[in-house]
């Protein structure tokens, strides 16, 4: 069975997925900054402090280290907050 679909509810749901995708964009921000300095601090010292570190990570090095878990972080918290917030409107819309 074909269900007719209005005009309004195409229009309703594509302001949900843009209020989701928008919300996620928003909150994966906020975990890459946090990653960025949680990531940052003990990655410069330990280019600073042991013999290892100064030896073998050049600021290339370190720069990578905290760029990829500031992108991993990104890309997994905002992909949980848009699987979070498209199941709770799956679940107000049945």
């Amino acid at each position: 069975m074909v269900k007719n679909v209005s005009l309004d509810t195409v229009d309703q749901k594509l302001a949900l997925a843009k209020q989701c995708s928008h919300e996620g964009a928003v909150a994966g921000a906020k975990a890459a900054v946090v990653a960025s300095v949680v990531t940052a601090i003990p990655t410069y010292a330990c280019g600073k402090m042991l013999p290892w570190g100064r030896a073998n990570l050049n600021p290339s090095a370190k720069a990578l280290i905290v760029s990829t878990a500031a992108g991993m972080a990104y890309f997994v918290v905002a992909d949980k907050t848009v699987l979070k917030i498209a199941r709770q409107n799956s679940f107000k819309q049945d």
